[in-house]
């Protein structure tokens, strides 16, 4: 692996061990290893877990790819010792003060992220907070503080303290820090054991309103920004001079970037006409729980396919799905979709150059970005590209049902709209005014994501950040004098409670996942039926139109045959009047004929008398 020993570090260079819950946060922080790997730094990345992971692979993957790269940077996984009486105590306890967080009124406004936290919480501290006493905030705060105390108390695993000491850092910085019952916490008080400063470095724009608590302040807390800077003090009672604001460095990479392919050579990668305007859709990781974003996009798009506005219409879209919920699409298409596109077709988060460039690609030709509650929309707000939303119900937990969705909503970058038809709507105007060199989003840019102006890139900002922080003295800090009396105090519950938690967790999460199958079977069974009935009803409607169109035939097929009937009779009708027409006509010639022969020879006859009376013997 990228190293375990430390390599020899010359004067004026840094020893930084960055402690990171698993790989995939390599991606958050990929341009400040480098920038520091190429000032002269080691940087040593240990992370918590992922080793044995198979949908950790990539991510391992690409921290193996940064090692390579500089040989400066090292990684490896934190040690998890086998014989560890205190683990699940210390879990519980953690967790325990987590869910308390969430039971504060800010958070009343946001249930799901109470809800996450309350599931994993062990069942007595979740009936303990739900009592009348200890449920009222006095009761919290007491219940925290000894939870705190009880934290104290838990001894560090002495793998981890001894891996930590191991690399003799001059400064320690750990990411998250924040997940529900981190063990991060530990890298954090083994570091200020051996009097090295730390720093905690913010991940992401909701790792600070919808996680846990810091409650072993680091010496600098590396945020993005003043809105940041604000939650860091008021929701977790940092110190604001130890809050250092230095931008969102993960970002960096997309600003004054051009596409790797140009409009037509994309278009037809990704399936799409390039004559035509396209809108990106770029889904989110939701909830546990969530209602399908496969089938509402899938919903979204046809009532595209079917708007009234041609521009709407005839537009075509562009879905990106969610690596950490690709399984969504595995039950829906859009193939049946004219104009319409899933891509990638296997959800993949953009680690390598390639897939960056693609996902940026996708970004830079689109003509709108839309999407529900994603990171992927700030990025679109980078590119410059106009960014829309819909408020809708069946998310609300995901979008307003959260802290940090109303930065987005308040800081000017969304494009809101609470019905389909309105959304349609501001669609049209977009696509009716899209210019490609024009920054729909500068403002909300600078002040989220470059607070140091939006020409400065952020990355230089924080290493320099880093710098300082390891300049600053720091001596050694024991346990307070109490903590052995406690930890005694103590033990014989960690004996007890020792692999319970994880048994329990662990039966718990199977029967998630059986429960998860159960309701996956019967959906997929109530599909199967209802496709079932569909084809049914879609057979037994062919049959009667086509029974009915036999019918209708037969009765075309009997009125041609009685009007060819009734025309053979008329016809023949009109042939016996005309042939008594014609048998009276000869009649009648012929008694005019017999007429006038008559009249002929009573006409020679008269004359032949006049010519002989002078002769006649009388005479």
């Amino acid at each position: 692996m990228g190293g375990a020993e430390t390599p020899h570090v010359g004067p004026g260079r840094l020893r930084i061990l960055f402690s990171m819950r698993n790989f995939w946060y390599v991606k958050l922080f990929e341009s400040v290893i480098r920038e520091l790997a190429g000032r002269g730094h080691h940087v040593h990345i240990l992370a918590e877990r992922g080793a044995h992971n198979e949908r950790s692979r990539d991510w391992n993957d690409a921290a193996a790819a940064l090692a390579d790269a500089h040989a400066t940077v090292t990684f490896a996984w934190a040690p998890h010792q086998v014989e560890d009486d205190w683990a699940d105590l210390r879990v519980m306890i953690r967790l325990g003060l987590d869910h308390l967080r969430f039971l504060e009124p800010e958070y009343a406004a946001a249930p799901m992220l109470g809800l996450r936290a309350r599931r994993r919480t062990p069942h007595t501290l979740v009936v303990l907070g739900d009592l009348p006493v200890l449920g009222s905030r006095p009761g919290r705060r007491l219940m925290a503080s000894a939870l705190h105390a009880a934290e104290r108390a838990v001894p560090i695993s002495a793998a981890l303290a001894d891996c930590i000491a191991s690399h003799r850092p001059d400064v320690v910085l750990v990411t998250p820090m924040l997940t529900l019952g981190s063990e991060q916490i530990d890298v954090v008080r083994t570091a200020r054991r051996l009097g090295v400063p730390t720093g905690l470095c913010v991940g992401s724009w909701d790792h600070l309103s919808s996680k846990a608590l810091i409650r072993q302040w680091p010496d600098r807390v590396f945020v993005w920004n003043e809105t940041q800077k604000t939650e860091a003090v008021s929701l977790h009672r940092v110190p604001g001079e130890r809050v250092v604001v230095t931008g969102a460095q993960c970002f960096d990479q997309w600003f004054d970037r051009q596409p790797t392919l140009d409009r037509a050579a994309f278009c037809a990668r990704v399936g799409l006409d390039p004559a035509r305007p396209y809108v990106l859709y770029v889904c989110s990781a939701l909830f546990e729980g969530s209602p399908s974003e496969a089938e509402f996009v899938r919903r979204w798009a046809t009532s595209l396919r079917s708007s009234d506005d041609p521009r709407i219409r005839h537009a075509s879209i562009l879905v990106r799905p969610h690596p950490k919920r690709g399984f969504e699409w595995d039950t829906v298409t859009l193939d049946d979709l004219e104009h319409t596109s899933l891509w990638p077709k296997q959800a993949t988060a953009p680690f390598d150059a390639d897939a960056r460039s693609d996902y940026f690609d996708s970004m830079f030709h689109s003509a709108s970005i839309v999407g529900l509650n994603s990171s992927a929309l700030i990025e679109g707000g980078i590119v410059g590209r106009p960014v829309h939303t819909l408020l809708l119900p069946e998310f609300y937990e995901n979008q307003e049902g959260t802290l940090h969705f109303r930065y987005l909503l308040e800081g000017g970058l969304l494009r809101v709209s609470r019905d389909v038809p309105s959304h349609v709507d501001q669609l049209a105007a977009s696509l009716a005014e899209f210019d490609p060199h024009v920054h729909h989003n500068r403002a909300f840019i600078e002040q989220f994501v470059r607070p140091a102006g939006i020409g400065r890139a952020t990355t230089p900002v924080f290493a320099d950040a880093v710098e300082h922080l390891a300049s600053a003295t720091r001596r050694p800090e024991p346990d307070p004098a109490w903590v052995p009396a406690l930890q005694w105090a103590l033990a014989p519950l960690a004996r007890k409670t020792r692999g319970t938690f994880a048994q329990q967790i662990a039966r718990q999460r199977r029967r998630l996942e059986k429960k998860r199958r159960v309701e996956e079977k019967a959906r997929l069974r109530l599909e199967r039926i209802a496709a079932l009935h569909a084809q049914r009803a879609e057979e037994k409607a062919r049959l009667v139109a086509a029974r009915r169109a036999a019918h209708e035939a037969e009765a075309r097929r009997r009125e041609a045959e009685r009007e060819q009937a009734r025309a053979a009779t008329l016809m023949a009708k009109e042939e016996a009047r005309a042939a008594k027409r014609r048998q009276k006509d000869v009649r009648l010639a012929e008694a005019r004929r017999r007429t006038r022969r008559a009249a002929f020879h009573a006409r020679v006859s008269a004359y032949l008398r006049r010519l002989t009376r002078p002769f006649s013997t009388s005479r």
